[in-house]
């Protein structure tokens, strides 16, 4: 309107009302804040060793880019995963009636199995599976290929056949991916020379009969849940799809059709900044492909799946919230489609009210929050931009070093990359072990006297195992595993003593000293042992030993962990130990010891629980010491 002036940020009334601080100004109150502390302890580094500083300033020189294929909202799939069709197609009903865009469908043995999966991939399977489904709607319907449903693609071309369906209006994903099952599995059928003819061969097919969604998909998902990093995963994805390039090309197909064919899909995890940088490097390093190709860049088909490796058995409710934070990444980093895995997918197949709950995390975000409606919104954040570029420079280094160990069916055939990916899981092993990579309700903040959730069937750790054929290559397995599990084996066995005796393991918390001295040391040992399924029972707010000790016998544990401050520790940590380990308790020490260490271990403490030890280690001693 006439009269009105466009005004920046910077010219705003609030603005003038909150001057912006410069990044002097920002670090000199950081100083003071560390009190002469290295700057550096807020720097914090990825598995590759990038590191994320805590401010960035605005990237200027970066513009937004259109990251999905087709911008606007992305794609809301239902998982179908029941071995039984017609349950199945129930489900996929439900999801489509209840806001779903198209469905993602399981076989046993897929990279996407965890524990269910469709287990026949017979004509049958396939029309009661798909009936009343109206594929000629275009909804996008992806498909995990298994070495357990080798007929699955032909019947589902048979079945849009005999439903007089185009399949070109159709947008099935066959996702064929024997690399990434080869990397699953630890076998491919034939060395990779001949397997790529018959990859290329079944691609062909689908493709000459007009389907053209993802018809091979390089999969990086099992990366991330055998505990691979971002880099790994990347490198993995653009190695797989280069692969896939070559074998079509080699085969017939020209260079155009063949990058028409192939689709990326990512894990998609609850680490927001490095999910959406992620997602935003994974386009540009296919472009970069593309252009080293002579190919003009056309966006990448991507697809997302929220992560198997952040799931948690125990506490699953956590599992909504790191679901919504993945699911924000992936939309954020510009995925296509994106599959939510229901709460209650650790302990098997999700019921009607877990998949809705799956479904709807994603029509929050897009129908009431609009994350959909702008095009790259990081573009231009210092941070994200930084990570964007870090990531695509480490995952390129990394596709070259498998490029010249002879491209990834090599480096899959020597072990090599499977070795590098190990060796990274060894590293966050050690820190979830320690509690310095947190799994809420795992290591840290567990409810002991949880109750499980419905599901349909139970977790079948079969199902995502595949047989080897007669003469098959072997080649090392990269296992999928949740963060979670080894907490989760040690609550198993506290559940198993509860079960045959009708009680728990116990810890008594023997507290010294007033309330305020001993409640944060007794909430931390609290959360400690009941994360390895050892009861904490609180003892009394008392200065007499003897009380101590009689509370103690009365608890009925054969653990004691004395906790309060180093100042109360100083003077009646020795006594209350010496008169607990004579009282008959095995005695744990919250905090570290100090100078202390000597007296008390005198005194009959045995070990000493604090912020970075192995708290996995301590829990499995702690839990046969209190049976």
């Amino acid at each position: 309107m006439k009269g009105q002036v466009q005004m920046s940020a910077n010219e705003t009334a609030i603005a003038g009302v909150f001057p912006q601080p410069t990044e002097d100004q920002w670090l000199k109150l950081v100083d003071k804040a560390l009190k002469g502390g290295s700057f550096d302890q807020l720097v914090s580094k990825t598995y590759d060793g990038a590191a994320i500083a805590p401010l960035y300033p605005r990237a200027k020189s970066e513009a937004p880019r259109v990251l999905r294929r087709t911008p606007g909202r992305w794609s809301i799939l239902g998982r179908v995963d029941l071995s039984d069709a017609d349950a199945a197609n129930k489900f996929a009903l439900e999801d489509l009636e209840g806001g779903a865009d198209g469905l993602h469908v399981v076989f046993a043995g897929s990279q996407g199995s965890y524990g269910a999966g469709l287990t026949s991939d017979s004509d049958d399977t396939i029309a009661h599976l798909f009936a009343n489904i109206r594929l000629d709607y275009g909804i996008p319907v992806l498909i995990e290929s298994s070495p357990r449903a080798q007929n699955a693609a032909a019947a589902i071309m048979r079945y849009v056949d005999s439903q007089h369906i185009d399949p070109s209006i159709t947008r099935i994903s066959f996702g064929l991916d024997p690399l990434g099952l080869q990397a699953l599995h630890g076998f491919a059928a034939a060395p990779w020379p001949q397997g790529a003819k018959t990859f290329a061969e079944s691609a062909k097919t689908i493709a000459r009969a007009g389907f053209a969604a993802g018809v091979a998909v390089a999969d990086a998902r099992v990366i991330h849940a055998a505990g691979g990093s971002e880099t790994q995963e990347l490198a993995f994805a653009l190695a797989s799809a280069v692969a896939y390039l070559r074998a079509l090309t080699d085969n017939g197909l020209d260079i155009e059709t063949a990058r028409s064919l192939i689709a990326l899909r990512f894990a998609a995890d609850a680490d927001e900044f490095l999910g959406v940088a992620k997602f935003r490097a994974a386009r540009r390093l296919w472009a970069r492909v593309e252009a080293a190709c002579g190919l003009a860049p056309k966006p990448a088909l991507i697809f997302a799946e929220t992560a198997w490796r952040m799931m948690s058995r125990r506490d699953p409710w956590n599992n909504i919230l790191r679901g919504t934070l993945a699911t924000f990444s992936a939309a954020i980093g510009g995925a296509d489609t994106i599959t939510v895995l229901p709460l209650t997918q650790p302990s098997g197949v999700a019921d009607g009210f877990a998949r809705r709950l799956a479904r709807d995390t994603q029509l929050v975000l897009q129908d009431e929050s609009h994350i959909d409606v702008v095009d790259d919104p990081t573009s231009g954040a210092g941070g994200f931009e930084a990570l964007t570029q870090e990531l695509c420079e480490r995952a390129w280094a990394a596709f070259q070093e498998i490029e010249a160990e002879g491209g990834l069916p090599a480096a899959l055939e020597k072990g090599t990359f499977q070795g590098r990916v190990a060796e990274t899981a060894g590293e966050r092993a050690k820190k979830v072990a320690r509690a310095r990579e947190k799994v809420i309700g795992a290591n840290e903040f567990p409810d002991i006297h949880e109750k499980p959730l419905d599901v349909v069937a139970p977790f079948d750790a079969a199902r995502q195992s595949a047989d080897a054929p007669a003469g098959a290559l072997k080649t090392p397995a990269l296992t999928p595993r949740r963060l979670a599990e080894p907490f989760e084996r040690l609550r198993d066995a506290s559940d198993a003593i509860a079960q045959k005796s009708g009680a728990r393991p116990k810890v008594f918390l023997a507290n010294l000293g007033s309330v305020a001295a001993f409640t944060a040391r007794a909430n931390f040992a609290k959360n400690f042992f009941e994360a390895g399924g050892v009861e904490a029972v609180f003892g009394p707010e008392t200065s007499s030993t003897d009380a101590l000790v009689a509370a103690f016998r009365e608890s009925g544990a054969k653990l004691a962990c004395l906790c309060s401050s180093d100042k109360v520790y100083a003077d009646a940590a020795a006594p209350a130990a010496s008169a607990l380990k004579a009282a008959g308790a095995t005695l744990y020490s919250a905090g570290r010891p100090g100078d202390l260490e000597t007296a008390l271990r005198n005194a009959g403490v045995t070990a000493f629980i604090f912020v970075g030890c192995d708290m996995h280690d301590l829990l499995q001693r702690a839990l046969e010491e209190a049976k």
